[in-house]
């Protein structure tokens, strides 16, 4: 709570720096989206970003399609980077456990498991903000998941978890800036 305090107030001292940030549009939020969504160990804070654009980019044409833009940029971006962890799954499938391991009942289990549920599982993960999204991509790699599935599933997911994230940054920094008595953005 304390760390969302300070990021509000730091969005709020230096919103001019802030909304500089429109300059880098849409190839920016894709570009941010492609290293977020392959980065597993040092990720990228994909979803501050993406939250602040929908606050600060707006269209000449129609202003309010701004978030629109930034969830599509976003979300196609981060599904490139998925498809780099599916890939790293898929070529790393030959160190999953052999029949004669002693983990392989569990792997098998747990395989059996995922096969049948793979497609709810990976749209679930992929449309809330979590963690979890990395190793289910690269089982689905390592268990062979049809690409195509898997591509057309995290685009949908990503999508829409983007582009709600840009409209939250649309309206609640207007809601913010209003409930502070400070000229709202745009």
């Amino acid at each position: 709570m304390i760390l969302s305090g300070a990021i509000i107030a730091a969005i709020v001292y230096y919103w001019n720096d802030v909304e500089a940030l429109e300059k880098f549009g849409y190839p920016g939020v894709f570009v941010l989206g492609v290293l977020g969504g392959a980065t597993i160990l040092a990720p990228v804070p994909v979803t501050p970003i993406v939250f602040i654009m929908g606050g600060v980019a707006r269209p000449d044409f129609a202003p309010y399609l701004g978030p629109l833009f930034i969830g599509l940029a976003a979300g196609a971006g981060e599904t490139v980077g998925a498809a780099l962890v599916y890939a790293t799954g898929f070529a790393g499938g030959i160190f999953l456990p052999s029949p004669t391991s002693r983990h392989y009942d569990v792997y098998s289990h747990i395989t059996k498991w995922m096969e049948k549920r793979e497609g709810i599982i990976l749209f679930v993960l992929s449309v809330v903000i979590n963690p979890f999204f990395y190793p289910a991509a690269i089982f689905a790699g390592a268990i062979h998941f049809g690409f195509k599935k898997y591509i057309i599933i995290c685009f949908i997911g990503k999508v829409i978890k983007d582009m709600a994230v840009a409209f939250a940054g649309y309206y609640g920094l207007k809601w913010l800036f209003q409930l502070l008595g400070l000229t709202p953005p745009g």
